[in-house]
């Protein structure tokens, strides 16, 4: 089996090699880059006035406006502040948030919580540590662990209340004299002959307000009414989280994050705190069935509750009858910037994918370290054009990780959800079976899966490691005319799930970043 699988290696290195080539050679690669004069943007961009063609900064004189104060702007806000920028965040709501989601921190999100001088913000908040994953299908189960052999003993995954941890990083930030944090609503940016100089914003109080910066960052999360005007949105929804709160049980095995392979779609379980558990079954679909009308707890009763582990399945039906069935869309849309002077898009107003595997946070706060870095040199921010130049390399450096996560998440989500096909159905098996095996098998996929290896090439080898694995099984002991087109199958089905998604985060900047001329950028001279 181990023989078979180094086989699928090579085989899949081979294979895979050609497709990204000529991926990469289509003329699909070109991006849409937005001119600053003579494109029109959307409504929600309103002009505005310059001083001698300088930014105007009102309200506390700031060098950057952050817009929301969620994970992404919050970290941001404390990252600039503490380099001496002046930052003013504007956040709709400053209330505890309550979501189902952002709710675990894999390991590499953790270390850039390090690196960010953040790591304080996951205690005192009840976080639950986290060291890897149960996978659970048709009775069986195999356990994950992350490989943190290599790392301090404190690293690991971090689960917890979305919205404490959020307060927590509010806290820091807030904490900054230079960071100026005050809840309004931003309704458009301002605009000066293609140049963002700020944002037009209401106040807690109803009043209308403008904030001007010479760079305004984008962090308005995956509802965000301005991404429009700086990118080019392709939203999928391709399922729903449906959220549940399991109280007062265990887990069958302590901190590890649970994944049923269920049908039609997997069911996660997870620590949020010393007493909950977090539930979230995928259904897939644009819909789902109605809460108001008992809809939603028949299903979960009768589809979902059978496919639970045992040691939970009393709390799974006591959390469906006390209620509180909350329901979220799963978005994925890939990173389609347009480079706008004195502007910047992140977070999940920027970049989402799938959330099964939890990869977001750690996305965001990579992000993060790579614009940190790319601002650090760089005292003045007030030539936009250059600035805006220079901060292409932004989209290019962020690529080995941000293409990674959000590649394995948008795979792993289509081959662990059930399909009546039966190529799908070896593919999902085989990856059971192939995570199964442990060692490097299921160390490779795990570090890449955590952000501790954001490696795309990796990732590719894996993805189709499993699936000659999965031709294996059905070759041997000797093959048949069914096993060959059945494996046949395995293979096309495995290349279309995964192209496409890599096609969508562009084949250049995730394997090739070395030949984009935006990877040598060095910081513009520019004057104080």
């Amino acid at each position: 089996m181990v023989d078979h699988c180094a086989f699928g290696w090579i085989f899949s290195a081979l294979l895979a090699f050609p497709i990204a080539l000529s991926l990469f050679l289509s003329p699909w690669r070109n991006r849409r880059v937005r001119g600053t004069d003579s494109t029109p943007r959307s409504a929600s961009v309103s002009s505005s006035a310059t001083t001698n063609g300088e930014c105007r900064s009102v309200d506390g004189d700031a060098d950057v406006v952050i817009v929301g104060a969620g994970v992404a702007g919050s970290a941001l806000a404390h990252t600039l502040g503490k380099d001496g920028r002046r930052v003013h965040v504007i956040e709709r709501d400053l209330t505890e948030p309550d979501r189902i989601v952002g709710e675990l921190l894999q390991p590499g999100g953790y270390l850039k919580l390090i690196e960010l001088g953040l790591q304080d913000c996951v205690e005192e908040i009840d976080a639950q540590k986290v060291y890897g994953y149960a996978l659970f299908k048709d009775g069986k189960n195999t356990r994950l662990s992350y490989p943190l052999e290599n790392f301090h003993s404190d690293v690991s995954g971090r689960s917890f209340h979305n919205g404490r941890f959020i307060q927590r990083m509010r806290e820091k930030a807030a904490s900054l004299p230079n960071v100026r944090l005050e809840q309004g609503t931003v309704t458009s940016l301002l605009e000066e002959k293609g140049t963002i100089t700020g944002v037009q914003y209401k106040s807690k109080n109803g009043e209308q307000k403008t904030a001007y910066a010479p760079l305004t960052i984008v962090c308005d999360g995956c509802f965000s009414n301005l991404r429009r005007s700086l990118c080019t949105p392709m939203v999928d929804v391709p399922s729903y989280f449906v959220g549940l709160v399991l109280e007062n049980c265990q887990l069958p095995y302590a901190n590890l994050g649970h994944v049923v392979l269920g049908d039609p779609s997997p069911i996660l379980f997870y620590p949020i705190s010393s007493t909950e558990i977090r539930c979230l079954v995928d259904v897939p679909g644009q819909k789902v069935p109605s809460i108001s009308n008992g809809e939603m707890e028949k299903y979960l009763k009768t589809v979902v509750a059978p496919q639970v582990p045992p040691q939970i399945h009393d709390a799974f039906i006591a959390a469906i009858e006390k209620g509180n069935i909350r329901t979220m869309p799963n978005r994925s849309m890939p990173a389609a910037p347009q480079p706008t002077p004195g502007a910047l898009l992140m977070g999940d107003a920027f970049n989402m994918r799938h959330p099964l595997t939890g990869g977001g946070m750690t996305v965001a706060l990579s992000d993060i370290v790579v614009l940190r870095n790319l601002l650090k040199p760089l005292k003045d921010l007030n030539d936009a054009p250059t600035l805006c130049k220079y901060l292409e390399s932004f989209y290019t450096l962020r690529k080995p990780v941000a293409s990674t996560i959000n590649t394995l998440a948008g795979a792993l989500y289509k081959v662990f959800c059930a399909s009546p096909d039966q190529a799908r159905k070896e593919m999902r098996q085989a990856c059971f079976d192939y995570l199964s095996l442990g060692g490097i098998f299921s160390n490779g996929p795990v570090s890449l899966l955590s952000g501790l290896n954001p490696r795309p090439l990796s990732l590719v080898l894996h993805f189709f490691a499993v699936a000659i694995y999965g031709v294996g099984r059905l070759l041997l002991p000797f093959p048949s005319l069914k096993g060959i087109w059945i494996g046949a199958r395995l293979v096309y089905s495995a290349s279309g799930i995964i192209f496409p998604i890599i096609k969508a985060e562009g084949v250049r900047q995730m394997f090739f970043p070395a030949t984009v001329p935006a990877y040598y950028r060095t910081p513009p001279v520019l004057n104080s």
